[in-house]
């Protein structure tokens, strides 16, 4: 097993020294090229995706299958065929916009598992709630039911 760095960040990781230190964080070797497609993949298969927290517009995007980065690439190249938990870091404006109850229906329909309602995530007015701590608990004990 390997560590598959982009060209830039080989570059940028051996220029900086840091390509070392990435072998003795991680215990395993680094390349700084690229895996081909006729090699091994390096990483076990994906048992379940956490998205946490989520934006209101990367839930959107989600539900829409918008995959304008590579991390909702992945997320929406692997909606209903991957276990997928999403935690929607919204607030009270967010969740009244018309559109919004239909992406959550969206998302629920094809078996994504949404940490949200009022028992996890109580919805205040922008910049009304103050500074809370995220339900990491709910999230990592949902995470945890598809390892």
């Amino acid at each position: 097993m390997a560590v598959t760095l982009t060209p830039t960040a080989g570059e940028w990781l051996r220029a900086t020294g840091e390509l070392d230190k990435l072998q003795d964080l991680t215990g395993l070797p680094a390349r700084d090229q690229p895996r081909l497609p006729s090699e091994p993949r390096p990483h076990p298969p994906i048992d379940v995706f956490a998205a946490a927290p989520l934006s209101v517009n990367s839930v959107a995007k989600l539900a829409l299958g918008i995959a304008d980065n590579q991390a909702l690439t992945t997320l929406c190249e692997n909606i209903a065929y991957v276990p997928m938990v999403v935690f929607p870091r919204i607030n009270a404006a967010h969740a009244r916009q018309p559109a919004w109850a239909d992406h959550i229906s969206r998302l629920r329909s094809v078996g994504v598992e949404l940490i949200y309602g009022d028992a996890v995530w109580p919805l205040a007015e922008p910049r009304a709630a103050g500074p809370r701590e995220l339900p990491w608990p709910t999230i990592i004990d949902a995470v945890l039911l598809h390892c």
